[in-house]
């Protein structure tokens, strides 16, 4: 099968032509932006499956060819084989020859830079395993923390209304408020922040502009911190081994910002959208037959944040699904349409609550390392407001709801509700903590051995109210703890301390553990 790409410049449907309106272009493919691939992207995936399969040449802005993946397999060998389809786009044919400007709506998507996203092999090893060292050197109990809290505030903004758009006035703040919380610049959050980081991912004319505005913040934000280190994540990627420059610092500050910020209010949005209009959903988790963490893995599962993942990058001429994929063929990570395969997932109606196997946060060396962070936002944040506000109801027909879609997601433009009028909750004065793991002692009831430490417990409980509160007079920055030496391996003959109550069943403490966690 030859590639469908070749076809003629600017042979595109006449005016007059039914097609012209339909999402179809030049050789008859069908268009992956526009409003049909915006209004109704699962439609649209259905139709390139029943064309072409698990694989479909569809195009971008301006006519640009590509591949949408669709089947789940052919998904999971796209991200686990980098031998054969690569992150760097510099491979693009498309950059090459010219066809794409460095202007193009895409172009803070897919334009390369010092960043692991685009790195294969050594590099990308290196690069990622900063951020992977720095992610774990977070607090998690202190973060959500931070949630609870921050949600609680934005609550209290439209408590005493009665309504709210729960898009605008919560999902598309929290995340941010956190991630600028984890980063070590809370001052730096504002809507302008907010409207940048939704923007550049859109595709649009303002696009650059957006992209330059959160670049400008993050240098800022290097910049102090190469001057005064602090418990924060930037300066834990400025002091990292890896040594990285100031704009490999800066670009993966971007990555990981933009990243966690539009799948987090995706998926909060999405969260509360199911409980909002489907009444079972609801039922089983206000019954207590489902716990918040799961409605957010089914809804990974039906609404997942990201669509589609822009992109891979053929080393080589291959196959895949059939298709003849030649070298330098742009290729999308089709989430959406992978998470509906009708070979892993015939009854779209069936429970997936537990189920991991989605492709949400893609897969193999490029998954998303911060994907427990944004569970536990989207977690702590739904189950905040719907403790404040159990008598949630949708303002709105549900057909009334409206999207805004893009190669990479479908964003939901609002979400009014309505409900009771409440008071606002007094939020507590004392200073929040900071994100920094603490170090704990060492006590007899622990065995020291070489294995790789258990993380800390990440699930606050329920309706319980931290003792910290946002605003208030930051402490003092403390300089990190140096790095301990790591432990030496213990001795076959060693002697194991005693335990604290070593009667304990080990199947308890287990599920002890995994309810702390919120599994």
């Amino acid at each position: 099968m030859t590639t469908p790409f070749h076809h003629e410049p600017g042979a595109a449907p006449p005016p007059q032509c039914p097609a012209h309106n339909l999402g179809v272009g030049p050789g008859g493919l069908r268009r992956l932006y526009g409003p049909e691939a915006e209004n109704d992207p699962a439609g649209l995936y259905d139709k390139l499956r029943a064309e072409h399969g698990t694989v479909a040449p569809v195009l971008l802005h301006g006519d640009v060819p590509a591949w949408l993946v669709l089947g789940h397999s052919e998904n999971l060998h796209l991200t686990r084989t980098p031998s054969q389809f690569s992150r760097d786009s510099r491979r693009w044919r498309a950059l090459q020859d010219g066809s794409v400007a460095p202007d193009h709506p895409l172009a803070p998507i897919f334009t390369w830079q010092p960043v692991c996203v685009f790195a294969d092999g050594a590099k990308h090893e290196r690069q990622r395993g900063a951020v992977t060292d720095s992610m774990e050197r977070i607090d998690t109990r202190g973060v959500r923390r931070h949630i609870n809290r921050f949600s609680n505030r934005l609550v209290n903004d439209f408590s005493e209304k009665g309504s709210a758009d729960l898009v605008t006035q919560f999902a598309d703040h929290l995340p941010m408020m956190v991630m600028c919380a984890i980063f070590g610049m809370p001052e730096e959050y504002d809507e302008r922040l907010v409207q940048a980081a939704r923007d550049m991912t859109r595709g649009t004319e303002t696009a650059v502009a957006s992209n330059a505005h959160i670049v400008s913040v993050l240098t800022r934000l290097v910049e102090r911190r190469r001057a005064e280190p602090a418990p924060d994540f930037a300066s834990w990627l400025v002091e990292h081994p890896a040594t990285m420059t100031d704009i490999e610092v800066v670009e993966h500050l971007r990555l990981i910002l933009i990243a966690a910020y539009e799948s987090t209010a995706n998926l909060i949005a999405n969260v509360l959208r199911m409980v909002l209009t489907d009444p079972r959903f609801r039922a089983r988790l206000s019954g207590g037959h489902m716990t918040v963490p799961e409605a957010v893995e089914q809804t990974l599962w039906d609404e997942p944040p990201f669509t589609a993942v822009f992109g891979r990058w053929a080393v080589g001429d291959t196959e895949l699904g059939g298709q003849q994929i030649k070298a330098g063929d742009a290729l999308l990570v089709g989430i959406a349409p992978a998470n509906t395969d009708p070979t892993v997932r015939p009854d779209l109606t069936a429970n997936m609550e537990g189920n991991r196997a989605h492709l949400a946060f893609s897969g193999g060396p490029h998954e998303c390392p911060g994907q427990d962070i944004g569970r536990a936002i989207a977690d702590v944040g739904v189950d905040a407001l719907l403790m404040r506000l159990p008598d949630l109801q949708l303002g709105v027909e549900e057909s009334e709801l409206r999207w805004v879609g893009n190669i990479m997601s479908r964003h939901l433009v609002e979400l009014p509700v309505k409900f009771a009028p409440s008071p606002q909750q007094k939020l507590d004065s004392d200073p929040l903590s900071v994100m920094a793991r603490a170090v704990r002692p060492t006590g007899d009831w622990e065995i020291s051995s070489p294995a790789r430490p258990v993380p800390e417990p990440a699930h606050s409980l329920a309706g319980m109210q931290p003792a910290h509160a946002p605003g208030a007079a930051p402490q003092p920055r403390q300089a990190p703890a140096p790095a301990s030496a790591p432990a030496e391996p213990a001795p076959e003959a060693a002697v194991v301390p005693q335990q604290r109550r070593p009667a304990a069943p080990a199947r308890l403490w287990q599920a002890v553990s995994r309810w702390w966690n919120g599994y």
